[in-house]
């Protein structure tokens, strides 16, 4: 077991810092994506792909980072993370084109492996009594991150150039590499292994054409050839590689560990409480933009509705120590559980709170509570449940889980919110916008998520420490055993 670090509060604050830096990069381009067109010279359709192409690349990075860091030292590879999103951010400062923006948002997007790196050295590097409390502050980050990421963008739009985003990211992620190398210790918790390349291949091409049909499902329409071409050949390939993986000798992802239930539960949990938190990620700031003509449009700038949908991030972070609390006193399992129970409720409050920005905001901080509490949790039961030598990749895949969730959600919002519409003129222009009707509709599928993730939740059997839990037999290993 590696040594506690001898600065524990300072390596936590360095990670937190830079997960924090890391899922930024989700939403510091919404302020300015209604002007890509202008600004990178192409159409609308294509500079969509700067917001997709981070999610994908993130999505994919996080099993292939995690496997990275059992197999390399998890420290190598928080380092390695934070060079990626300096690159990225320094070419997207640079570029004033599609292609190189492109590029530039992809290798942030795979700077999103920090933060289950991140989570699975705090529980190797920091004394017991801060466990719990620092893998809650570090999972926060996911959340965190992209709550304040979009007033801070509007903010730094208005007052500079557009470029100034990306160079402000650039200097973030120069002080977490310091602070990673300064202040995290190098623990010796490599274990050497071949690299799986061919499974890598296959669960980057299986995930890129499932998320790339699901994200784009509301645009091209559920019932599309090319929607449901996408996600069919993405499962499909998915099948296949995960065939191929039970096979491997050295996988990159054991899916006989990820199929033990504590695992399979937890994950599954993740991809409904990942549908709660980004269902209000997209839902309320499109109603506090809408103009107050409509009757329940609330009239606010960009800036003003990014303000207000700020303190609901931070609470994410604020309640931290109380889930780490619950998680003493409770149990991982029941916190995940009332963490999605407050999530559900703050999706009911919000069906009766949108009269005024002041209560849709009350409502978004219930709703960042519960996805704190339950974010908090997760990584705690999958741990717990895992071998140590694949802590990395066994919380990859739950943030992995997690994202899946989110663009499930960001689907499924985007088709409600385009179904039913409304129509606005504008000087000599109609716009045509969502109902009333859709943000409630939202906002129930939202407390649905939830409530589905308590369900599931419910069910995650007792599991031992996952110092404790033997790790199954490789097939080669098995070849050895029986001789």
């Amino acid at each position: 077991m590696p040594a506690p670090a001898s600065r524990p509060l300072a390596a936590v604050v360095a990670l937190c810092a830079g997960g924090l830096a890391a899922s930024l990069t989700q939403t510091m381009v919404i302020p300015i994506q209604g002007e890509l067109p202008r600004l990178l010279d192409s159409s609308a359709a294509d500079t969509a792909w700067v917001v997709t192409i981070t999610l994908l690349a993130g999505a994919v990075t996080m099993p292939v980072s995690g496997r990275l860091a059992d197999m390399l030292g998890k420290q190598r590879i928080l380092v390695a993370s934070t060079l990626l999103l300096v690159a990225g951010s320094v070419v997207c400062a640079l570029a004033d084109s599609l292609a190189p923006m492109l590029v530039g948002r992809a290798l942030q997007g795979l700077a999103m492996g920090f933060i289950p790196v991140g989570i699975a050295l705090l529980r190797e590097i920091v004394p017991p009594h801060l466990a719990g409390s620092s893998v809650a502050a570090m999972s926060a980050t996911l959340g965190v991150g992209g709550a304040i990421g979009l007033p801070l963008s509007a903010w730094i739009v208005q007052v500079g150039d557009w470029h100034l985003l990306f160079w402000v990211s650039a200097a973030v992620a120069l002080a977490v590499l310091a602070g990673i190398v300064l202040l995290v210790p190098h623990v010796h918790d490599a274990h050497p292994a071949r690299f799986d390349t061919v499974g890598a291949l296959g669960l980057a091409t299986g995930l890129v054409l499932f998320l790339v049909g699901l994200s784009k499902a509301s645009a091209w329409g559920w019932g599309s050839g090319r929607t449901l071409g996408f996600i069919a050949v993405g499962l499909v390939v998915l099948v296949v590689w995960a065939l191929v993986e039970l096979r491997t000798t050295e996988p990159l992802v054991d899916l006989r560990s990820t199929a033990r239930l504590p695992v399979l539960l937890t994950n599954l949990a993740a991809v409904a409480v990942g549908m709660g938190m980004m269902a209000q990620a997209i839902v309320v700031p499109q109603l506090l933009q809408l103009p107050e003509a409509l009757g329940y449009g609330l009239g606010q700038s960009l800036l003003a509705a990014g303000l207000w949908m700020a303190p609901g991030g931070l609470m994410m972070l604020f309640f931290a120590p109380v889930s780490s609390r619950l998680m003493s006193s409770l149990g991982a399992k029941a916190t995940l559980m009332i963490g999605a129970s407050v999530l559900g409720g703050g999706y009911v409050l919000a069906l009766f709170l949108m009269g005024s920005p002041w209560q849709l905001a009350a409502a978004a901080v219930v709703i960042s509570i519960g996805v704190g509490i339950g974010y908090a949790a997760m990584p705690s039961l999958v741990l717990d449940a895992s071998p140590a030598h694949e802590a990395g990749s066994a919380v990859g895949v739950n943030a992995l889980a997690r994202s899946l969730g989110t663009t499930l959600a960001s689907a499924l919002m985007g088709t409600v919110l385009t179904s039913s519409t409304v129509s606005l003129g504008v000087g000599d222009r109609v716009a045509i916008v969502p109902s009333e009707g859709a943000f409630q509709a939202c906002f129930v599928i939202g407390a649905a998520a939830a409530l589905l993730g308590v369900a599931i939740a419910a069910t995650i059997p007792r599991s031992r420490r996952g110092s404790d839990v033997p790790a199954p037999l490789t097939p080669r290993a098995q070849v050895r055993a029986s001789a």
